[in-house]
């Protein structure tokens, strides 16, 4: 069932990837660069009203896990559902308040507007709230699925109602209203169509039981701790990933912000390569600490971790040395190009690193240890806050990119010794050896000396040929020296060693 999951959910967060990446170019084409740059002040919006889950999807998808191991009972379940569906939509009440409230000041102070009028904005703003609010609602259910490790079907729906949301948006634009107010409108529409259907479907597959869930307190307290701990992770992870982009959405003309959101949201492509490994080992992994099954646990780990390693270095590397040909290819626009590829390359490699450390951190939350990471960030946060401070004012855009690289390269580098001295500490060195050391050395050597001595590109068609040259050549580099990866190529290849 992991390799399903693992394979199913690949697809289906590649395919939600892709649509929300391949249509921008024209989103800026029918709204132009300063719209563009709401939306991407709607990401962090949405990336910091995350905090308000509390800790609730995680801990849904782990109890629902340890209920399938046996661990506890489906009235608990039942219950523990009822009561954060209850607490989501005062969450909700909350959000689109707050935010309906907070739309003249945020529109007239904070966002440095020069040609949209402030209206538009505005108007924007209160429905990028509710849009948030029914995002946070929907992430509920999808935990739950995730729980149950129906994620064949999860990803399938996803990949459907991405297409709804990402093309069909553009549809909008072209034959509805080309403005920035249609398209949050079309995203809050498919939201609530993705609520009905995830919420219909998490009950059809929970068992029957003897009577419906209902509002316990007992419930919560019960998972408060590990909640409670994943709602201060939470918190301190957005402060550590956004205030780079919080601070520019202030600091900068809203133009030149929405260079840095195309950048980002490039970089977040990357990212999207590494959730769908977390939602597919979290669960698995929790079985098997619940089932003190360890040899299991370390060999599931380390494929695990090889695997990340395998998908996440060529795309990244590519991105990283071949970030002009890859905007040039993508866009067709020099100008999009010279500006976002210098920030670009910089983000996606910070992304890199954080993707190395997923796997691991996946290991934490499946034996309940939240307080770890706790500890790490709040380090992280007394150091990196200050900088981006300093840094942001001075050197904008770069500066924040660099930033983003030393945070996740310390993580990598120093905090992961601190992990490994509690959970599997005879792995460590193996870890670094054979999943991040062998293959980001080799990909590395690849993808900058191809950068080097290629021609550079100034048409579509070149930017195609060096970058598909390029990706043949890391990816092999990549997967030959992997064990697991090298282990599978070759049985594929040779019937004899199957």
């Amino acid at each position: 069932m992991l390799k399903r999951n693992i394979i199913a959910n690949y697809l289906g967060q590649g395919w939600t990837a892709l649509m929300g990446i391949v249509f921008i170019p024209l989103y800026i084409q029918y709204i132009g660069i300063e719209a563009y740059g709401l939306i991407g002040f709607f990401a962090i919006l949405q990336a910091w009203m995350t905090m308000l889950d509390l800790g609730m999807t995680p801990t849904l998808n782990r109890e629902i896990a340890r209920y399938k191991a046996g661990a506890i009972s489906i009235e608990s379940i039942l219950d523990l559902l009822r009561s954060m569906e209850w607490i989501c939509a005062g969450i909700a009440l909350l959000i689109i308040s707050i935010i309906w409230f907070a739309s003249p000041l945020l529109a007239n102070s904070w966002l440095k507007v020069e040609k949209l009028p402030i209206n538009t904005v505005i108007q924007a703003i209160v429905v990028m709230g509710f849009v948030v609010a029914t995002r946070l609602w929907e992430e509920i259910y999808r935990g739950a699925i995730r729980g149950m490790q129906q994620q064949v079907w999860l990803n399938g729906m996803q990949a459907i109602l991405a297409t709804l949301r990402w093309a069909g948006v553009l549809a909008v634009l072209v034959w509805v209203s080309p403005t920035v107010q249609a398209f949050f409108i079309w995203q809050g529409v498919i939201s609530i169509i993705s609520i009905i259907i995830y919420a219909r479907k998490t009950y059809q597959w929970l068992p029957d039981s003897t009577r419906y869930g209902q509002f316990s307190l007992h419930a919560i307290k019960d998972v408060g701790r590990f909640a409670g701990g994943m709602a201060v992770i939470t918190l301190l992870a957005l402060l550590l990933t956004q205030i780079d982009k919080l601070l520019l959405s202030g600091l900068l003309s809203l133009e030149q912000f929405g260079y840095y959101a195309l950048a980002g949201v490039v970089a977040g492509g990357l990212a999207q390569l590494i959730t769908p490994m977390n939602a597919a080992i979290y669960p698995k992994f929790t079985e098997l600490v619940t089932h003190q099954d360890e040899a299991a646990l370390i060999k599931t780990y380390h494929d695990a971790c090889q695997l990340m390693s395998a998908v996440i270095i060529p795309p990244a590397l590519i991105l990283a040395a071949f970030s002009n040909p890859v905007l040039l290819l993508w866009t067709g626009n020099h100008t999009l190009t010279t500006a976002v590829a210098p920030i670009l390359s910089l983000l996606v490699l910070g992304t890199l690193f954080n993707g190395f450390m997923n796997v691991p951190y996946m290991l934490q939350l499946a034996y309940g240890w939240t307080g770890y990471a706790i500890r790490v960030n709040l380090v992280a946060v007394a150091i990196i806050i200050p900088a981006i401070l300093w840094v942001v004012p001075k050197y904008g855009a770069i500066g924040a990119a660099w930033i983003w690289i030393t945070l996740n390269a310390a993580y990598v580098l120093v905090g992961v010794h601190f992990m490994y001295r509690r959970l599997l500490p005879e792995q460590k060195w193996r870890w670094y050896r054979e999943s991040i050391a062998k293959p980001l050395l080799s990909g590395a050597v690849f993808a900058f000396g191809l950068a080097f001595i290629m021609p550079v590109a100034h048409e579509r068609l070149e930017a195609a040929f060096v970058v598909l040259a390029a990706s043949i050549f890391v990816s092999t580099s990549v997967l030959m020296i992997i064990p697991s990866i090298r282990k599978r190529i070759m049985r594929f290849f040779n019937p004899v060693l199957r």
